[in-house]
């Protein structure tokens, strides 16, 4: 067997057993790429089963040389990690190499947020006389309403936002679902625009039920969120580095900001552990460091 197969076998053990999104899939399977790539000049020990923690440490030496970032690393031994694991389940290895492998610890960074008013600056640049206008408004206010990723957000359903009740229902990372509150502001603009521009289009079965389309009736790519974001944020002047991710940091800070509990903020992000959630603590605490110095007379 090639590393191919071996790598193929890896690719339905994530999505079916693991249930991991596509992003994380794709990544991994790059990383095991890479590795075997890296396999290759090992001579002899081009296969998994001989394959040596030596020859791992080796490999992570090779791509601390190439530059990489301390993350980009952490992910890929992550992956191989993974991938090694797998082999074991299937038997085709009886020793783990990569058990004791450890890579760099990446520093925990704080995300870039917007402020309430730079958040308002930005929704008054959206034109609402262009067809897409009020699309755009509420894919704003999904986003910050409801602290959404960009993936939950392009598969949002109309059958998935319980307008009554304030909620909607998100189906997040490894297939997991959560009922997100969403504020009025954000349910009026979804109801804005499926009355007066999504009713206007005739998408086929497979986007019937999709909230946001494009012209042509289909779901809209994670790039084409990306890039409505970016227009926007050089519209409104705006200097810091925005992705739509900033607007569920956003949204994440300011409830923390507000005195929000912890536990209902981790509910509503779908952070499977605490400890992710808890950055915004730190932000939190950034926050008020940086009011100190600049009201404090002794600061």
């Amino acid at each position: 067997m090639n590393w191919q197969t071996y790598i193929q076998g890896f690719k339905a053990y994530l999505q079916l057993e693991r249930s991991l999104s596509q992003n994380t899939i794709e990544a991994y399977l790059r990383d095991v790429a890479r590795f075997s790539a890296f396999a290759g000049t090992l001579g002899e020990k081009a296969k998994p089963a001989d394959i040596t923690a030596k020859d791992l440490q080796g490999f992570v030496r090779a791509i601390n040389e190439a530059g990489l970032g301390a993350r980009t690393q952490a992910r890929i031994i992550s992956g191989l990690k993974t991938f090694f694991k797998y082999l074991i389940l299937e038997g085709i290895i009886q020793n783990d190499p990569a058990y004791l492998l450890e890579g760099p610890r990446p520093g925990r960074k704080l995300p870039d947020t917007l402020s309430v008013g730079e958040i308002e600056k930005l929704i008054g640049c959206i034109d609402l006389s262009l067809t897409e206008g009020q699309r755009n408004r509420a894919i704003i206010e999904t986003l910050y309403g409801c602290g959404l990723r960009v993936s939950e957000l392009v598969n949002l359903r109309i059958s998935d936002v319980f307008f009554n009740d304030g909620f909607v229902r998100v189906i997040g990372k490894g297939n997991k679902e959560r009922l997100v509150p969403v504020g009025s502001s954000a349910i009026r603009q979804m109801q804005l625009y499926i009355d007066n521009q999504r009713k206007q289009l005739q998408p086929d079965r497979q986007n019937a039920d999709i909230l946001f389309l494009n012209r042509r009736s289909r779901k809209l790519s994670r790039n084409m969120i990306f890039l409505i974001v970016k227009e926007l944020a050089e519209k409104a002047g705006l200097k810091k580095s925005i992705s739509p991710h900033t607007f569920r940091h956003s949204f994440a800070t300011h409830l923390v900001e507000g005195g929000a509990d912890l536990r209902a903020v981790q509910e509503m992000l779908g952070h499977e552990s605490i400890i992710t959630t808890e950055i915004y603590t730190h932000l939190d605490r950034e926050y008020l460091k940086s009011t100190i110095q600049l009201y404090h007379p002794r600061a």
